[in-house]
């Protein structure tokens, strides 16, 4: 049986590595469209959408959905995801909100609490919050509470991990498949953008992170993880690989995570269903 081609949907602009992700899916026969608009129209390849043609490869039929009955996947931002995703029935999977504070301290060398924004603003020391999983909390250390958005922009009951101030020496990002490292690059050094493989150590690394808390994470996500001054190796975070740059990672083996992370509903396993957005 010939399976139908997949598509991959992107969003109207694209970062350098979306661009690389499109490079590889048109290479690997997937077929490409790009939204022109953050709205999503009544099918794909309809006015409002710009498509380009890959050839229709042998990726094996995973699932469904779409008007012409082939899978269709996704990469971009949470905003775009949020709105794109119900509509062509694609499962967006991520790590629960509070599974970094969940993780033990052996694995994150810090504190981290899962509280609310309500309750944050009664810190009354520096530390790192963000948002679990979308931007909509700055990623910062605020020097104390009263720094971080007010009620009137944020809803108090908001979720926001909230962290020690830890400084990483060098960061790795993680591409986790099938409860293995299935891709990996080094991004950053001494807190600047710094490409380049991914050493022997962070490697093992995501290994015993998978080891403790593979089970629970979904079948495809990314974990960055870094080394700090005094060789301590940490979690930093859990991203949706659907939403993730790929860095300095093989794109060929990102992409498969990406796929895996965003896509037909229909094709969910019993273990991702979850941890879906």
């Amino acid at each position: 049986m010939t399976c139908p081609p997949r598509t991959l949907v992107l969003p109207p602009r694209l970062t350098a590595s979306a661009r690389t992700l499109r490079a590889t899916a048109l290479r690997r026969g997937l077929r490409i469209v790009e939204a022109t608009a953050s709205a999503v129209p009544e099918g794909l390849g309809r006015p409002g959408w710009a498509e380009g043609a890959g050839r229709a490869g042998s990726t094996g039929c995973a699932g469904s959905d779409g008007s012409d009955g082939h899978a269709v996947h996704l990469h971009a931002g949470p905003s775009f995801a949020d709105v794109v995703a119900p509509t062509l029935g694609i499962a967006l999977l991520e790590a629960p909100a509070d599974w970094l504070a969940r993780l033990p301290r052996t694995l994150t060398q810090r504190d981290i609490r899962a509280t609310t924004i309500g309750e944050a603003y009664r810190l009354r020391r520096p530390a790192f919050v963000k948002s679990p999983n979308d931007k909509s909390i700055s990623a910062l250390v605020y020097a104390d509470g009263s720094r971080l958005p007010g009620p009137d922009a944020v809803d108090p009951a908001t979720v926001v991990l909230v962290s020690d101030v830890m400084t990483f020496a060098v960061e790795y990002r993680l591409h986790l498949l099938d409860g293995a490292v299935h891709a990996a690059g080094q991004y950053a050094e001494a807190g600047r953008l710094r490409l380049g493989p991914a050493d022997g150590d962070a490697l093992a690394f995501g290994q015993d992170v998978l080891a403790a808390a593979g089970e629970t994470l979904p079948s495809a996500i990314v974990v960055d993880v870094g080394r700090d001054d005094e060789g301590r190796w940490a979690v930093i975070e859990a991203n949706a690989a659907w939403a993730s740059g790929c860095y300095s990672a093989d794109p060929d083996r990102a992409l498969e995570t990406v796929l895996r992370a965003a896509g037909p509903a229909t094709a969910l396993s019993p273990h991702d269903r979850a941890f879906v957005r």
